[in-house]
């Protein structure tokens, strides 16, 4: 089959490497246009642009999926179907109903569970213990289109966000050429979902990164691991935001305190949590400062009684 590939994250770039190497022909690749990111707003290509390069797969940005320049240039590649992983944006209708075989999308999670666009951060905020990756057929609807195929595993209790959608992304790779191997030889057709199992699992904001220490141990412990890199589980020490970036369940806390308290611990640091637990920081970043080892900041901090992390949605502005 012609393929067209429509892709921007590095959760992209394993389904884009082996389809290139597949049977298929993949005609071309749409990716988002290059933004300026990082401290210095540097304008650098995005991962699925640099694969097709290096790949020598003709590369298309276009800032508007409505164009009629678009259009006409998807139409003289004539696609038997188009592959969407990890675009970034919505499909118009006039996509989702061109090529003759559909759109094929690759999520990353087991529909219609986590249906929207961070569905990895928040099967790990939300506590999940096993997630996986799903192809389905786009639809007008978000994530509501019938699906081909699941493959599942399990999440770790440490695994952050970046290091499972790594393995998600290789996992639906093997995946997402099957699908289209069972299209091209007409095998099953894609099943509906079942619209009331469904949750979502919505864009991230700055605001989920703020966490209440009254919350659980473990419910910080996953929020720590699910936003990463960004928004990043943030909070106040000494009038400085800290990002906090690895973290472990710990021990019961013993003797008097408060939620927020900073304990001295032999591992290095710990925060008591509102469960009774203490949560202990093993990496964490303050403010225009180098990533520290909880050893290393409970050291270079000299860390007292009643110093404590402050959280950020309990303070004003």
């Amino acid at each position: 089959m012609r393929l067209i590939f429509m892709g921007t994250a590095s959760f992209a770039v394993p389904s884009l490497e082996l389809l290139a190497s597949g049977p298929d022909t993949v005609s071309a690749v749409v990716t988002q246009p290059d933004r300026p990111s990082g401290r210095r707003l540097r304008v650098n290509a995005s991962p699925v642009r640099s694969a097709a390069i290096s790949l020598g797969l003709a590369v298309s940005q276009p800032g508007d999926l409505q164009g009629d320049e678009l259009r006409r240039w998807i139409a003289g590649l004539g696609p038997d179907v188009i592959v969407v992983v990890a675009y970034g944006k919505r499909i118009p209708p006039w996509l989702i109903h061109h090529p003759p075989r559909g759109i094929v999308n690759l999520h990353g999670s087991l529909l219609p569970r986590y249906r929207g666009a961070a569905p990895v951060n928040w099967a790990i905020a939300r506590g999940e213990s096993r997630t996986g990756v799903c192809t389905m057929q786009i639809d007008e609807g978000l994530d509501t289109g019938p699906v081909y195929g699941c493959r599942e595993t399990d999440i770790g209790p440490e695994e952050s966000a970046p290091e499972l959608a790594g393995r998600l992304a290789r996992l639906g790779a093997g995946l997402l050429l099957e699908t289209l191997s069972s299209i091209a030889q007409g095998r099953s057709g894609p099943r509906p979902q079942c619209g009331r199992r469904a949750t979502l699992a919505p864009r991230l904001r700055r605001e989920d990164g703020y966490v209440r220490w009254e919350e659980s141990s473990a419910s910080v412990h996953n929020k720590i691991r699910a936003f990463l890199p960004w928004p990043a589980v943030t909070v106040d020490f000494r009038g400085q935001r800290c990002r906090l970036i690895e973290s472990r369940v710990g021990e019961p806390a013993t003797g008097p305190g408060e939620p927020g308290d900073i304990a001295v611990t032999e591992g290095g640091l710990a925060v008591r949590c509102g469960d009774g637990r203490m949560l202990d920081i093993l990496k964490l970043q303050l403010e225009n400062r180098r990533v520290s080892s909880g050893a290393g900041f409970a050291n270079g901090f000299r860390l007292k009684d009643g110093d404590c992390f402050t959280s950020l949605a309990a303070t004003p502005g």
